[in-house]
């Protein structure tokens, strides 16, 4: 039997097949081959069509299943990996009311912070454990101020994700791990937040049936399979965002574990047992894609917005684009640890929460004309970005998040030696890379949800392993000395 992994991103969708009996591979594409449009109508807002979603993923499925010849009926299930946090909302026949209001959109920022304030900080920590920021329920709260008109056709709000999985089978549901990142999940009492919906306003009859995270959620229907190619009744059996989901492709469900990405932004996720928050709401802590009512796995998100954008800007503006990535980290190879004093802060891609929501813009301190050069600027940024992971990981360690070993798929930033060496290097962390990516970690989730794979462990057992870098111990003190270079010079500025 085969799986299907649907990876709806804000850039593009993936679709990968695995073989359920050893996890292989198969096929996988993408769509669109150019970035997916994003409209900004205004400074800050960031929105998408969520038909875009559907038809890139209709045309990643058409080559999914031209390169591996399989036959519908053998697919056995689906798994869903979506972009967090969007805002989408459906009339009573199923069609979408507005464009959806995305995960990188911060026009909800000042409603969260005054939903925060007037509920009282320590209620919504305890019960939301995280503020209500500019997550979904503060968009909606957007779209109820600002046009009333769409807000009085809702029939249901969703994710991504479960905008996806409508699509599919007709069927509108979501998760606990859904709502909890939407913030509209009550930890303390385990049901949908009464706390954020009454403040609000919210229509209780906005929410979608709940579902758990693994478990045949829904079928696919008849009219969509003879549309898609895929076989009528094919299960929908996992679905999460794609923080969460790339954590499970990475086999980190357990407490203690913790998994990394270093693409346009970068994440660092770890797995507690412990309902713990931090008090200033600089990372966010969600339902894991285990957790449940009975035994807490919970995700706690550091989110770092200017990492592999400061590298690509560099490609761009510095390198004319006239040199590949593998060059750029051959050139800043030849520049000894800590730049020799080039210090650059990546924080460009807007506020950081990690910052209190603060925008500092990225910046080059130390400059020295007669010492820096072309490649100087390159191991300055890849250690700027790795620093700014460590800062976030400082403030995770504060509530129970303390990485001994850190795993990631090996790719984007994971591809340069000189950013893994220095993940390393200053956190003291082993790390472990592996072939694996979101949409072949939804078709494993599909497996397990389906009942294909007795359990977790028996869906991970082919993982494999390809890379391991150890800290060297020889050059942390270097390592330290260039964090604190750099921490001083982000201390300057907020």
């Amino acid at each position: 039997m085969y799986l299907l992994g649907f990876d709806i991103g804000s850039s593009s969708v993936k679709v990968s097949l695995i073989a359920g009996e050893n996890g292989a591979c198969l096929a996988s594409s993408f769509h669109p081959k150019q970035e997916m449009k994003i409209v900004a109508q205004q400074a800050g807002w960031a929105e998408q069509d969520p038909e875009q979603w559907w038809e890139n993923l209709k045309l990643a499925l058409k080559d999914i299943l031209n390169q591996s010849k399989v036959e519908p009926h053998q697919i056995d299930a689906i798994g869903i990996s979506y972009q967090m946090h969007g805002l989408v909302m459906v009339d009573r026949q199923q069609q979408v009311i507005r464009p959806s209001i995305i995960w990188c959109d911060s026009r909800a920022t000042s409603i969260g912070h005054q939903a925060l304030l007037e509920i009282g900080e320590e209620q919504c920590l305890q019960s939301l454990l995280n503020s209500p920021g500019n997550f979904t329920a503060s968009k909606l709260k957007w779209v109820k101020d600002h046009e009333p008109e769409n807000y009085n056709r809702i029939h249901k709000i969703m994710l991504p994700g479960d905008y996806i999985a409508m699509k599919l089978s007709g069927q509108i549901n979501t998760t606990a791990s859904g709502l909890s990142e939407g913030i509209l999940w009550d930890f303390q009492k385990s049901e949908v937040s009464k706390l954020v919906m009454d403040y609000y306003g919210f229509e209780a009859s906005f929410i979608p049936e709940i579902v758990p995270t693994f478990s045949v959620q829904s079928e696919v229907s008849e009219v969509v399979a003879r549309e898609l190619g895929l076989a009528k009744g094919t299960k929908i059996s996992y679905r999460a965002g794609d923080q969460p989901n790339n954590a499970l492709s990475l086999n980190v469900l357990n407490p203690g574990e913790v998994a990394t990405t270093a693409g346009t932004s970068g994440v660092v996720y770890g797995v507690s047992e412990q309902v713990a928050y931090d008090p200033k709401s600089r990372v966010n802590t969600f339902a894991h894609v285990n957790h449940s009512s009975a035994t807490n796995r919970l995700g706690v998100l550091l989110c770092i917005n200017g990492t592999g954008i400061l590298n690509s800007w560099l490609n761009h503006q510095v390198g004319n684009r006239a040199l590949s990535y593998a060059e750029m980290n051959e050139l800043a190879a030849t520049v000894p640890i800590g730049a020799e004093g080039l210090s650059i802060l990546p924080f460009g891609n807007g506020a950081e929460r990690v910052l209190e929501n603060q925008n500092p813009g990225a910046s080059f301190a130390g400059i020295n004309f007669n010492i820096h050069s072309q490649a100087h600027v390159f191991r300055a940024a890849q250690e700027g970005i790795v620093f700014s992971f460590k800062y976030g990981m400082e403030v995770m360690k504060t509530i129970g998040i303390d990485a001994k070993v850190i795993r990631a798929g090996k790719a984007n930033m994971f591809l340069s030696p000189i950013f893994r060496e220095t993940l390393a290097g200053v956190t003291g962390a082993t790390i472990e890379l592996y072939n694996t990516d979101g949409s072949i970690g939804a078709a494993r989730g599909a497996g397990i949800g389906s009942g294909y794979y007795k359990s977790a462990a028996e869906a991970f057992e082919n993982l494999t392993k390809l890379e391991t870098i150890e800290p060297a111990m020889s050059q942390s003190e270097a390592y330290q000395q260039a964090y604190r270079t750099w921490k001083a010079e982000l201390e300057k500025v907020i």
